[in-house]
């Protein structure tokens, strides 16, 4: 099996590549990204994925028999430029799809977002099949991908699954421009020992996830066996929720001085429209999902490695 990753330098693909890489061999993975790597433990390839002709190339001589589209323009940054995440978001996924399904891919995951849903939607344990009416760029691209993997099973045949993921909080690599990285700002900024500044409001509660959780859910998800997948592209995924205010004092209690005031910007109208926790049972009962990480051991995680030096 050779596995193409694409938007690999983001947020999500760079700990995908290195969970895969561990998993399958460095010589199984091939990372795709608009922007260059220098250093990369795999084989990198440069392109963009408006570019279908680029990206079919790259799949033929490759010889990639499944990918992981991760390419996207989150909310935050879709909402300063949604020219850019409807051409990055929909057209890259077009041209995944119809180039998987060109070339006789045998599988393509494409994880989607808390970010499909909006002011309609219902607030508490939300299921997947719900009200779903997006007001942000990124969430009707989102959304719209979704469809569209099932429409290319349904009319293709094509293996196309996905998860909505929540909130995600890595030390690994900064924030990707999505409207819950205060989240982890602020245990960056406690870190450091620096007051920070939040942009939503202290009771904005809202669904989140442990990275290590995050991409095993999504591995897990790939290697499925079919026929117990009751749904295609629209899994839910969760692991805990909380305010800006719980945050700030679950940190405390390890950080006794950290200060945080509170200015909300644009991204609280963002943040308003999702729901404040998801149901995911049938992930659990379909696939196995489930977290080893709770909110406390999350944070008390986070804050450990954030303040000791990464390795290069």
């Amino acid at each position: 099996m050779k596995i193409l990753v694409t938007g690999a330098s983001g947020q999500v693909g760079t700990e995908l590549v290195t969970a895969l890489s561990r998993k399958y061999g460095n010589t199984s993975i091939v990372a795709c990204d608009i922007k260059s790597q220098k250093k990369s433990s795999v084989n990198f390839r440069e392109a963009d994925v408006r570019d279908i002709g680029k990206i079919k190339s790259i799949i033929e001589e490759e010889g990639i028999s499944r990918i992981f589209h991760l390419a996207a323009l989150l909310s935050a940054s879709g909402e300063k430029n949604p020219e850019a995440a409807f051409g990055v978001n929909m057209i890259g996924t077009w041209n995944i799809l119809i180039a998987a399904r060109d070339l006789k891919i045998e599988r393509v995951i494409i994880p989607s977002t808390i970010g499909v849903f909006g002011p309609d939607t219902p607030k508490i344990n939300v299921p997947p099949t719900t009200i779903v009416r997006p007001r942000t760029m990124y969430g009707i691209t989102k959304y719209a991908s979704e469809l569209l993997g099932e429409y290319f099973f349904q009319k293709f045949g094509l293996d196309c699954r996905g998860l909505r993921y929540p909130g995600l909080l890595s030390y690994l690599s900064p924030p990707g421009g999505g409207t819950t990285d205060y989240a982890i700002e602020m245990m960056a900024a406690a870190a450091r020992g620096e007051p920070y500044e939040c942009f939503l409001k202290e009771n904005t509660r809202l669904p989140m996830m442990y990275m290590p959780d995050a991409i095993s859910a999504l591995i897990q998800l790939s290697e499925a066996d079919s026929g117990k997948l009751k749904r295609r592209t629209d899994y839910h995924v969760s692991s805990f929720s909380f305010t800006p205010g719980e945050l700030k004092n679950e940190i405390s209690k390890l950080i006794p001085d950290f200060q945080v005031t509170y200015r909300p910007d644009f991204r609280q109208q963002i943040a308003d429209q999702w729901p404040e926790s998801l149901d995911s049972e049938e992930a659990s009962v379909d696939w196995g999902f489930h977290s080893e990480y709770g909110f406390s051991a999350t944070v008390g995680d986070m804050l450990s490695h954030l303040k000791s030096p990464i390795p290069s």
